[in-house]
């Protein structure tokens, strides 16, 4: 494990994240994250932008493409609410000779590599936690560790993006955290063409009439407002070709096979979903009736 040395005090680094991935969809959204972390002058830094949407709708991923694009590192944090300060920043270690070691987190391994930090699901976090980056994050870039008792100082090539999920489970970052976080990168639910590249992209020895069928299930599904993403496509797949290949002698030939495809939809998204599958009519919101859904049995 790599070492570096800070004001006289070790620190163990964390190894970087290796997510090999390319952006497909809406070209424009990388532009965005690329053009906030742009450094146009000397008196210039960076932007920390937060990417909002959904779950699922590929807000880690257009970070982890844009880091490849730029060849840097990636370190990615998960944000939870029982995230400490000390769990972002430096935490000591007792070694088995008893003596006291200080690991880096992997954003403060980013902050000295010149790496590319993203804080998954940020606003799941609490205010605390938060606060102990408010100078990373304006122009200052820097983290101060009590425990270790030293400031860290970011690298001029770290770079920093936040991600947060449109949903109930979530937290409202504080406001001075906000108008750091900026700028707002929104990302939607992908038309149907850019849907079924994503799905082509993660399913490379998928059929096109599995594709079809996820694309279609997939675009009902977002017409009617529900939450259910490309990665839930993508599971309900995958799910479906590993139920045809162990029990169907001509998987191959039919992977399309629609009781597999209602199986993995039932068993990944439950039976609320079915409606949505092509064949099915889907049910309004204002629609009080209930679907008559085949037995699968």
């Amino acid at each position: 494990m790599e070492s570096v040395l800070i004001q006289g005090v070790e620190l163990r680094l964390s190894p970087a994240d290796v997510l090999a991935c390319e952006w497909v969809g809406r070209p424009e959204l990388l532009h965005q994250l690329r053009a906030a972390w742009m450094v146009l002058d000397a008196s210039d830094y960076p932007l920390s932008p937060r990417l909002v949407g959904r779950p699922g709708v590929g807000k880690t991923t257009l970070a982890a493409a844009a880091s490849n694009a730029l060849g840097k590192p990636l370190y990615i944090v998960q944000a939870t609410m029982d995230t400490r300060p000390e769990d972002l920043l430096v935490t000591p270690v007792i070694t088995d000779g008893q003596r006291l070691r200080y690991v880096a987190s992997p954003l403060v391994s980013a902050m000295i590599k010149g790496g590319v930090c993203v804080l998954d699901e940020g606003n799941r976090m609490s205010e605390k936690s938060w606060a102990s980056l408010a100078p990373l994050l304006d122009r200052r870039r820097y983290v101060e560790s009590i425990i270790a008792g030293i400031k860290i100082h970011a690298h001029r090539d770290f770079r920093f993006c936040a991600t947060m999920n449109e949903d109930a489970s979530t937290f409202d970052v504080p406001e001075y955290i906000h108008s750091r976080l900026q700028p707002q990168i929104q990302i939607d639910f992908p038309d149907r063409d850019e849907e079924r590249a994503i799905l082509q992209a993660n399913l490379p020895f998928a059929k096109g009439p599995v594709l079809e069928y996820m694309a279609a299930f997939l675009q009902r599904a977002h017409a009617e407002d529900e939450p259910y993403s490309v990665r839930d496509g993508i599971n309900i797949a995958r799910y479906a070709l590993k139920l045809a290949a162990s029990t169907d002698s001509a998987a191959e030939e039919r992977p399309e096979a629609p009781q597999h495809l209602r199986r993995a939809t039932l068993q990944i998204l439950g039976e609320e979903a079915l409606p949505y599958l092509p064949g099915e009519r889907p049910l309004s919101h204002n629609d009080d009736s209930d679907a008559q859904d085949d037995d699968l049995e």
